[in-house]
């Protein structure tokens, strides 16, 4: 009996954070990139959540509110990979890297990576400001309340919860 001979390649889940502050020419406002940005997310393996989109206030100088949302994204690309491919999108949708806190069409992170913990290269996964940034922390929430933090153990549920307590609302 013939063996199969394919190799089997792991696939990874990837927590993607997705923001815009910009209106884009084809996609339209902050919300419009940020679905657009949503689907295209397609092209690099298959995203298996995507939370609502949020309207969110400035954060720094930047002084535009934020269109953001986070999907799961499955591949078997590595790191590095996911993260080239992301900052290829963002050039694709006319992302200019200059000031931390400027206008931008599209902004997109990883979060989380179902293989725990990565470092080096320039990538840091779990993002290091993540715990902090509750326009992260709610909409992934929406579609995964119960990943866990592979640096505290906790919860995002447990995180955007502290977060809260942290810097409640005015």
């Amino acid at each position: 009996m013939p063996r199969d001979r394919r190799v089997r390649v792991p696939v990874s889940s990837y927590a993607i954070a997705i923001g815009s502050n910009r209106p884009h020419h084809r996609h339209g406002d902050p919300a419009g990139v940020v679905r657009a940005a949503m689907h295209a997310l397609a092209e690099l393996g298959t995203v298996q959540a995507r939370s609502r989109i949020l309207r969110t206030a400035p954060l720094g100088p930047a002084g535009r509110s934020f269109a953001n949302a986070v999907a799961i994204l499955e591949t078997d690309l590595p790191p590095p990979a996911v993260l080239a491919s992301l900052k290829q999108l963002e050039r694709q949708f006319g992302r200019r890297r200059g000031r931390r806190w400027g206008a931008r069409v599209l902004d997109l992170d990883i979060i989380l990576w179902s293989g725990g913990v990565w470092a080096e290269n320039g990538l840091t996964i779990p993002h290091p400001e993540f715990r902090k940034r509750r326009f992260v922390l709610a909409p992934l929430e929406q579609i995964a309340p119960g990943a866990r933090d592979p640096l505290t153990g906790r919860t995002v549920r447990q995180l955007r919860h502290a977060v809260d307590r942290r810097f409640p609302r005015a």
